[in-house]
């Protein structure tokens, strides 16, 4: 019996961009803010609406970086399987803030593969009116050593954001290149300062994993520290950079 053979790898690496299509105008912008980088870089990109096509083989052992942008919502069976694969198996996954680190909160083997999940919003204290005001906080990303030593975050110290914080939950295979603390003040329920990674990387199977929790809005997308290192993550993550 002839083995079938596998299809030969396009020319131009392949980006899969994966998001939630609930019609957020927002969250269509914030990824396509990636698109001129992605294109540069050499990247044929392909949009899809759900994460469905996850499901699809043959699409995915073409894909060499997700960038997923999919805030909650579930996950199936056969796209869980197929993502999970597809990242064993070398196909890079990249995103930030709820796009990566608040999905699929049905899924313990997503966050499993992902090696982080949102938490919360630390409690803000101050005079912000509305709800995105009453989340958003002044907080620092502090670089770790090995932070400082990671391609991703070259030339690129603490640096100060006000935005809403993630107090996220991991485990230790992450290699965190940046994180954020939250103090505890006399009404919080926590009584010492916690300290959250705020960009992460982390190996699965033959992927890369690239996470980092700033981006709640625009503005702070065009931050120049978060752009730079979402960008440099996207490629850090892609199996082409692997492979070169």
């Amino acid at each position: 019996m002839t083995t079938p053979q596998r299809a030969p790898r396009p020319s131009r690496p392949q980006a899969l961009l994966v998001r939630d299509g609930s019609g957020d105008a927002r969250r269509a912008e914030a990824t396509e803010m990636f698109l001129p980088f992605l294109e540069d870089s050499g990247f044929e990109v392909r949009i899809e609406e759900t994460c469905e096509i996850y499901a699809d083989r043959a699409v995915m052992d073409r894909t060499d970086l997700i960038v997923q942008c999919v805030a909650t919502s579930a996950i199936s069976g056969p796209a869980l399987r197929g993502l999970l694969r597809a990242v064993e198996r070398g196909t890079g996954l990249a995103g930030w803030h709820r796009g990566i680190a608040d999905s699929y909160r049905n899924s313990s083997d997503y966050v499993q593969l992902i090696g982080g999940q949102f938490a919360a919003h630390p409690a803000v204290y101050g005079d912000g009116d509305g709800i995105d005001a009453d989340r958003s906080r002044c907080y620092t990303v502090d670089l770790t050593d090995q932070g400082r030593a990671h391609e991703i975050m070259t030339g690129i110290e603490d640096f100060t954001l006000r935005t809403e914080p993630y107090w996220v939950l991991t485990d230790d295979l992450n290699d965190v290149l940046a994180t954020t603390t939250f103090s505890a003040k006399p009404d919080d329920p926590w009584h010492r300062p916690v300290t959250s990674p705020a960009v992460w990387t982390r190996r699965w199977g033959d992927g890369r994993v690239f996470v980092a929790t700033p981006g709640h809005s625009l503005v702070v997308l065009r931050d120049a520290h978060v752009r730079a290192i979402i960008q440099r993550g996207m490629l850090w993550a892609s199996r082409s950079a692997v492979a070169a």
